[in-house]
């Protein structure tokens, strides 16, 4: 199967740091053997890069991009035209977060995220517990 994973999924995971629910760790560890897809937003890697730089997170932009280089399991997904499009009817405070729940459903795929907001939105299929 195929997911989207949300920033803070991408680093609790790579720099092993955090918590990560049940449900979501089981497919993220299933995607290590093969068994899913997961796509990453080029948006999280941006907020990954800038929060690196500010030294609140303990894993950067190259580790991260050399994890992602060096799987088949993981795809790096542009922000487009179409994306965009999406994110004008999502109804979300934060930009980064509502392009990223557009990447996930122009992809058509269910978010891995721990944010609850997020989980509270109808329109998204939200996966962490």
């Amino acid at each position: 199967m195929e997911y989207l994973a949300d920033t803070v999924t991408i680093i609790r995971y790579f720099a092993k740091t955090g918590k990560i629910g049940k449900r979501a760790k089981a497919i993220l560890n299933d995607a290590e053997k093969g068994k899913h897809r997961i796509f990453i937003s080029v948006l999280s890697l941006v907020e990954i890069m800038y929060l690196s730089q500010k030294m609140r997170i303990s894993i950067n932009l190259a580790e991260t991009l050399t994890i992602i280089n060096n799987s088949e399991n993981y795809m790096i997904v542009d922000l487009n035209s179409h994306i965009v499009l999406f994110a004008e009817s999502i109804r979300f405070p934060e930009l980064f977060d509502r392009l990223i729940l557009a990447t996930g459903e122009y992809l058509g795929v269910p978010v891995i995220t721990p944010d609850e907001e997020i989980h509270e939105l109808e329109s998204v299929e939200a996966i962490w517990q």
